[in-house]
């Protein structure tokens, strides 16, 4: 089905086109290109118009750029614009003004990516949803997430992020939500502001975009709370476990591959499942069924759909590592290695905590470096020794020079091994971990913690061949 006629694209971007040609999607990589795609040639780590020339040949049905690169075609399909990431985001604000549907903003120190998926299955039970792909949230993300928006959908879910302070109100504005979810405030890049007061600004800046008689989702239980309620310009609902949240988490019961939650709006119980297991998983599930009545959908089947949602790789999944079939041996893996901050790292822990490790296993875990924390990070790793949830591990095993801190600060009964690097790390897996082990993996991914978990799934049994 098409997306962008040559016409509507020249129109939106006030650029030039060569050829009438139409596309059905949008690709800024070459390497996920589908044919028919319109690919955008943005400037990053490398110059997107060295790579025109192949996506033209892969099937593109045109390329957005600044200038035809020498090795295409003159007659090659084309949209040629002043600058391609300004074209990227006026074709991302041209496609919210003819969209139809309803629109879902999403950001927050931590869930981000987490809540919009469980909202793609709770709303993609009832409607047509469109949704991000991975945590594409930035200055680029946003736009293109826009940009490839189907006409026909019902619902847009935008995942919206930020580094720096400023950044989240001019993609709140392009996205113009009728809902806005703040998942939590926490300490997360420290490193850009000077507080987390400073941090719940920024994220209420959500709202700057939301439609007239939008509505704003927060947490009721912070102590930025708030901040966050002072910049609601009208429709509000807070969730969580406080007496005064309009949509009360009464109870929740974490089990070893699910959780159970319990709400209660306005006297009113829900009782659902979550097909993951984690206590911040029924804050994040929370501010999706309050989403639910500012999107014209059903609570009701939202919240039973939550039982079809399971952590995605990287980001708490669960998965078993059989190191021997004939014996039976075998080990669970919980990646959640995509990105760590202190309060991501206390969810993790109280999940491996309500773990249920196999005969002769322990709760493992293997943490990384927390970046981007500021003045504070050797302070915030050594108070992670502290947590409720670590008096239920056995072994606490961590990895780079931040976490230093909390090996110094551990218990010396379940202070495991620390490793300056990553990569010191690998070879001795094998030794650290045991049979019915439950391992969770966990650190900010440029501290390539996964490297951690890409190892423990190499560890995998391998059916010897026979030698004829």
């Amino acid at each position: 089905m098409t997306l962008w006629t040559a016409a509507e694209a020249a129109e939106a971007t006030g650029g030039q086109t060569v050829g009438d040609w139409t596309v059905t999607g949008v690709s800024i990589d070459t390497r996920t290109l589908q044919t028919g795609d319109l690919f955008v040639a943005l400037k990053a780590a490398r110059d997107g118009h060295d790579f025109v020339a192949q996506a033209l040949e892969a099937g593109a049905g045109a390329a957005l750029v600044s200038y035809r690169p020498e090795n295409v075609a003159e007659d090659a399909p084309l949209l040629i614009v002043h600058d391609v990431l300004t074209a990227l985001e006026d074709l991302g604000r041209a496609a919210r003004a003819r969209f139809a549907g309803k629109v879902l903003a999403i950001t927050g120190s931590v869930g981000k990516t987490t809540t919009k998926e469980m909202g793609r299955i709770a709303f993609g039970a009832q409607m047509r949803v469109h949704a991000a792909e991975a945590s594409y949230n930035n200055h680029w993300g946003v736009p293109l997430t826009l940009a490839r928006m189907p006409r026909e959908a019902d619902l847009a879910i935008i995942e919206i992020g930020m580094n720096h302070p400023g950044e989240i109100a001019p993609l709140a504005k392009m996205a113009r939500p009728h809902a806005a979810i703040i998942t939590t405030v926490a300490p997360a890049h420290l490193a850009a502001f000077a507080s987390v007061a400073e941090i719940a600004q920024e994220k209420a800046a959500i709202f700057e975009g939301l439609e007239p008689d939008g509505r704003a989702i927060l947490p009721a239980d912070l102590e930025v709370t708030p901040i966050l309620r002072s910049a609601a310009p009208g429709k509000m609902t807070g969730f969580g476990c406080s007496e005064d949240a309009d949509l009360r988490l009464t109870e929740v019961t974490l089990h070893d591959e699910c959780t159970v939650v319990q709400l209660e709006e306005a006297g009113v119980p829900l009782v659902f499942r979550i097909g993951a297991v984690g206590r911040h998983l029924a804050s994040n599930a929370a501010s999706i069924i309050a989403a639910a009545s500012a999107l014209g959908a059903d609570t009701d089947v939202a919240a039973q759909a939550l039982a079809g949602w399971h952590a995605p790789q990287g980001r708490g999944s669960r998965e078993r590592i059989v190191l021997d079939e004939v014996e039976d041996a075998a080990l669970d893996l919980i990646d959640d290695a995509f990105n760590a901050n202190p309060a991501s790292v206390a969810a993790g822990l109280e999940r491996l905590a309500a773990a249920r490790p196999g005969p002769g296993g322990r709760r493992v875990v293997i943490l990384g470096d927390m970046l981007e924390l500021g003045p504070r990070e050797a302070e915030l790793h050594a108070d992670l020794a502290a947590l409720p949830a670590v008096a239920a591990l056995d072994v606490v095993h961590t990895i780079g020079p931040r976490m230093r801190h909390l090996h110094d600060a551990l218990a010396p009964e379940i202070r495991g091994e620390w490793f300056p690097e990553t990569d010191d790390a690998l070879p001795q897996l094998r030794r650290m971990l045991r049979v019915g082990d439950v391992v969770l993996v966990k650190g900010s991914k440029s501290a390539r913690t996964s490297r951690v978990v890409d190892a423990i799934r190499d560890l995998r049994h391998r059916t010897r061949r026979a030698v004829p």
